[in-house]
């Protein structure tokens, strides 16, 4: 009966991280570039010794454990904001971000031009092209971005951005909702597809991870009513025998 609350617990445990990763899919579901996640799980063997015969061979206890975050890299829509700072990159690609820890990596194109006159990311990191980060005179007008990826303004160009990819998708690890980062070196895209004015929304499916939502609930309250017969069974027990030797 012991090994039946803690298999129920191990599940519960498993239960509960599965809707943090879905109630963070949905809340992610507007926020441009982000992919979805599912949990892995596998089932977690342990040898327990029978309790009426403590010599003989070990009994296996099957739990549950979740072991790794599964993360979906495909394409979002595409959806035109008007804004000639925002870009998207469809197929394999990443944008390459300079931040205070290092490069980072993004599908988020929501971008803009700072008070410095850097053309960075929503929170302020800067985007890197092939001769580094991007600087935009106030007096320049003109801003444009080709499908290759090579920005230019009145005052002419102002190199390419830097598009690139990785051999092991899975070396990748969020940081945040939109940035990546990998230990990996990363591969340059020779022939990136780039959009202007467009950016690539969230590749969650509302209705999809709804549904997710709702089957976990209902197996977790499912697991916890198991938990309480169980519960209520071992407390019979106890006071029956109890009472026999008494």
């Amino acid at each position: 009966m012991e090994n039946a609350l803690l298999i129920g617990l191990s599940r519960q445990v498993a239960l509960g991280r599965q809707m943090d990763v879905v109630a963070n899919n949905l809340a992610n579901m507007e926020t441009a570039g982000f992919k979805s996640e599912s949990l892995k799980f596998e089932e977690l063997v342990v040898q327990v010794a029978e309790a009426h015969d403590a010599s003989g061979s070990d009994r296996p206890i099957s739990y549950v454990r979740d072991v790794a975050a599964i993360r979906d890299y495909s394409d979002g829509d595409l959806a035109p904001t008007g804004n000639p700072f925002d870009v998207s990159v469809s197929g394999k690609g990443w944008l390459v971000v300079d931040t205070a820890q290092g490069e980072r990596y993004t599908r988020n194109g929501h971008l803009k031009i700072d008070a410095e006159g850097r053309l960075t990311t929503g929170d302020g990191d800067p985007i890197l092209t092939s001769s580094g980060i991007v600087n935009v005179g106030s007096e320049e007008t003109d801003f444009s971005v080709a499908s290759d990826g090579t920005i230019s303004t009145s005052e002419g160009d102002k190199g390419q951005l830097r598009v690139v990819t990785f051999d092991n998708p899975n070396s990748l690890k969020k940081e945040g909702s939109a940035l990546f980062s990998s230990d990996d070196d990363p591969q340059a895209v020779e022939t990136p597809r780039i959009a202007q004015g467009v950016i690539e929304k969230s590749n969650v499916k509302p209705v999809v991870e709804l549904t997710h939502m709702i089957e976990v609930s209902r197996a977790y309250i499912s697991m916890s009513k198991m938990l309480e017969t169980t519960s209520t069974l071992r407390q019979r027990a106890i006071q029956e025998l109890g009472q026999i030797n008494g």
